[in-house]
């Protein structure tokens, strides 16, 4: 589901946010002598992003029955700006989801750790299962069953990704004792 912003919004204003916040970036004066450009407005998003999330963080409280009422009140938030549109709301879900599978994936890193490797999964298990549900609603069979293939494999990869951390902890025999036993 491709969308559109009815008021898109400017590098530029969201430069101005991120200033009002005190948490703009420092600009390249030498790259960007004119200030902030459309083709900067995603990175700029970004850091709003980032900025918005570290102070949800910050405001979260610790104990699980309060952790749940300040999510729950973020949310209240969030569902004003989305509206009642499902199919946004999805649209946005899975969107947040790749990001955070990229980011849990260390992009720069040549192997993940068991741990990471199975969060990464678990993620993905999640944006393939969205994205099944969607393909069904649109009646695109095709599409559903990639969906769920993709989600499968990755649920495989969410359990080899566990079983290698327990590996590592000495909970569980790895593939080398197994074929010495």
């Amino acid at each position: 589901m491709s969308i559109s912003s009815e008021r898109p919004v400017s590098a530029e204003q969201i430069y101005a946010a991120l200033a009002a916040l005190a948490a703009e970036p420092v600009a390249d004066t030498e790259k960007r002598p004119e200030g902030p450009q459309e083709e900067d407005r995603l990175q700029l998003l970004g850091s709003l992003l980032a900025k918005t999330e570290l102070e949800i963080t910050a405001a979260t409280r610790l104990t699980e029955e309060e952790e749940i009422e300040d999510v729950l009140e973020t949310l209240l938030g969030w569902g004003e700006q989305i509206g009642a549109d499902p199919g946004l709301a999805v649209n946005v879900l899975t969107n947040r989801l790749q990001r955070t599978a990229v980011q849990v994936s260390e992009p720069e890193a040549e192997e993940l750790p068991p741990g990471r490797e199975a969060a990464f999964a678990a993620v993905m298990t999640a944006v393939y299962a969205l994205g099944a549900q969607l393909h069904a609603e649109r009646g695109d069979t095709e599409g559903t069953r990639r969906a769920l293939s993709g989600a499968e494999e990755a649920l495989i990869d969410i359990l080899q990704g566990m079983h290698d951390l327990r590996v590592a902890i000495g909970d569980a025999a790895g593939q080398e004792d197994e074929a010495d036993g």
